[in-house]
């Protein structure tokens, strides 16, 4: 009497509620998908990684196999398998341990969601009579839903779905009975079981075990059984792989979520985020960059970066941070698109804007001659030198940004003023000059440090008529019951700089007739007749880095060419050689999918 009431104070006391079984929260991964929703890039978990799918998306293959495998009397007995338990007591009390649990699915289902693994009494008799409860509140196909949703299969996976995505690259409904089989036999011990060990044969023989027993148990046919069996399932196992698709980008992502969600809370909250990624761009972009940067070698420039910008809105199109996000030896994690470099030419233009806005105009001309404009700040005059070693004497604002002088650009700065070339350029988002005091007259030539994502979004806003856009790689964050997370607000458009001033950059940085004399008629900068792309090229002293940075009013994209350890490529390793080629094939493609031009 004494134990019956026990057990019913435990039963409905020390055991916990089941009453939101029905909706039970798993830990569920974030997982991070392209701009259409459906190409899946990363996924991001503790352990548990977890797909929870319907009853109906679970085949009978796998809810047979798994009760030939488990637990036979599954849908007869109440949530506890009075047989079962004799069966392993007798097994370890002739052993002197606890070997056997001769636990039901059930049982499995209230250990795995209430209870740990310890091997105690106390725990056992718990579990029994949670099985019960669980057994009284549930209809059995809700259990083994629940089962299936549940167990881990080992190697991250949890979940029938999950395992079959794993381990076969395929929805659990179309999971065939040899694996169906093969995946009922994980849970009972995941680790030594695994595929991706060294107990393949134990694997292979319980497999057979479980196959003979559907055949015995009527739930397979002896065709069914005999084709199962003369099936090599192992060698359709898929090798292990942490898939990632766009990894500098992914990364990116991450960042920005990490600005609203805890690490903990990503790898657990089951959230769906939908990215700005472009994966067509994306594909032809690290092909671009991979092959670019192999043909650079012989320049000196073993890595190059290139990011796409929707220049209507900021919107991320495409992000490779180097030509290898795992090779080790380049550095190759590092996402140089989100780095501070030394852009040379490719700040000019903002010094031309900013005097533009003060009323100087593309046909103010200009001296190119040997000038000394005095102390630098180190005891030294500074007097810069053209990148030619030439001077080439009168020239208009529009010359001398297109063929890129640098003593007119040095000349321009001065005129327009660095304090307020440094407010201009931050208002249009270059994020990096956050020392004004710092920066001299070699500002113009690159003498500060930008990234490569702020440069394509600030040039964008030349293309958009001056009009700025805060870059972002997401656009919708869905929690686990589908409705949509609000972030936070982005940051208004705003007008940065005035139109006709956009106006002017844009005619100066497209018109290739005025580029020619430096750079020739055929540069990777010059577009057939009818298409308009603004562009500019910047390379650094003693040619550690190498731009491109250009763009159309539907898109805008930089590309960096160098060595993540700044080493100096070879002399002569300029952005038109090393960084234009790649820019202009990237542009190729754009072009395609935004083939508005013209400003």
């Amino acid at each position: 009497l004494g134990v019956i009431i026990g057990l019913f104070l435990i039963y409905y006391y020390a055991t916990p509620s089941i009453d939101h079984i029905r909706n039970y929260q798993w830990k569920l991964p974030s997982i991070i998908y392209d701009r259409t929703g459906t190409v899946e890039l990363y996924r991001l978990y503790d352990e548990e990684n977890r797909i929870v799918v319907s009853h109906d998306a679970i085949p009978n293959s796998i809810r047979l196999a798994t009760i030939a495998s488990e637990d036979q009397n599954f849908y007869t007995h109440h949530g506890v398998d009075p047989l079962s338990i004799l069966r392993a007591l007798r097994a370890n009390l002739s052993s002197g341990r606890i070997e056997q649990g001769g636990s039901t699915i059930t049982q499995q289902l209230a250990r795995a969601l209430f209870l740990n693994n310890e091997r105690t009494l106390e725990r056992k008799v718990r579990e029994a009579l949670l099985a019960i409860k669980i057994d009284r509140a549930l209809e059995k196909d809700e259990i083994l839903d629940l089962y299936l949703n549940t167990v881990p299969y080992g190697a991250n996976a949890y979940g029938i779905e999950s395992a079959a995505h794993l381990f076969f690259d395929k929805k659990a409904l179309d999971l065939t009975i040899d694996e169906s089989a093969l995946l009922a036999a994980l849970p009972n011990a995941p680790t030594f079981f695994s595929p991706y060990k060294n107990n393949l044969d134990e694997l292979k023989n319980r497999q057979e075990h479980i196959l003979l027993r559907m055949y015995t148990l009527g739930y397979i046919s002896r065709s069914e059984y005999n084709q199962a069996i003369a099936t090599e399932t192992l060698a359709r196992i898929l090798p292990r792989s942490d898939a990632i698709i766009a990894p500098h980008f992914v990364f990116a992502v991450l960042d920005e979520l990490k600005e609203k969600y805890s690490e903990a809370d990503l790898q657990t909250k089951g959230l769906r985020i939908i990215t700005t990624l472009d994966l067509d761009l994306q594909k032809s972009a690290e092909q671009i960059v991979r092959e670019g940067a192999e043909k650079n070698k012989t320049r000196g420039a073993e890595n190059a970066a290139l990011v796409a910008l929707d220049a209507k809105n900021g919107n991320i199109l495409a992000m490779v941070g180097s030509r290898d996000y795992f090779d080790t030896t380049i550095d190759g994690n590092v996402n140089v698109t989100m780095e501070k470099r030394q852009p040379g030419s490719a700040f000019k233009p903002f010094a031309y804007a900013t005097a533009f806005s003060k009323g100087f105009q593309p046909e103010t001309p200009l001296y190119d001659t040997l000038t000394n404009f005095g102390p630098d700040g180190t005891g030294k005059n500074y007097i810069p030198q053209n990148y030619d070693g030439k001077f080439h004497g009168r020239l208009t604002m529009r010359q001398a940004l297109s063929m890129s002088l640098n003593v007119p650009a040095v000349q321009t700065l001065a005129l327009a003023g660095v304090q307020d070339t440094i407010k201009l350029a931050t208002a249009m988002g270059i994020t990096t000059l956050t020392d004004p005091k710092r920066y001299g007259l070699a500002l113009v030539l690159g003498g500060a440090e930008v990234r490569p994502l702020d440069m394509a979004n600030a040039f964008s806003v030349f293309g958009q008529e001056g009009r700025t856009h805060d870059t972002t790689g997401i656009t919708q964050v869905f929690d686990r019951t589908g409705s949509e997370i609000v972030l936070g607000t982005r940051a208004e458009s705003i007008q940065a700089i005035e139109p006709e001033v956009a106006r002017k950059i844009n005619s100066i940085l497209s018109d290739n007739a005025a580029r020619t004399p430096i750079f020739g008629p055929n540069s990777p900068l010059a577009f057939p007749a009818g298409i308009k792309v603004a562009a500019k090229t910047g390379t650094t002293q003693n040619f550690r880095d190498a731009w491109t940075v250009g763009y159309t009013p539907s898109v805008a994209v930089a590309v960096w060419a160098g060595n993540n350890d700044n080493r100096p490529m070879n002399a002569g390793a300029d952005g038109v050689l090393v960084a234009a080629p790649l820019w202009r094939a990237f542009m190729n493609v754009a072009l395609k999918r935004f083939p508005e031009t013209g400003f």
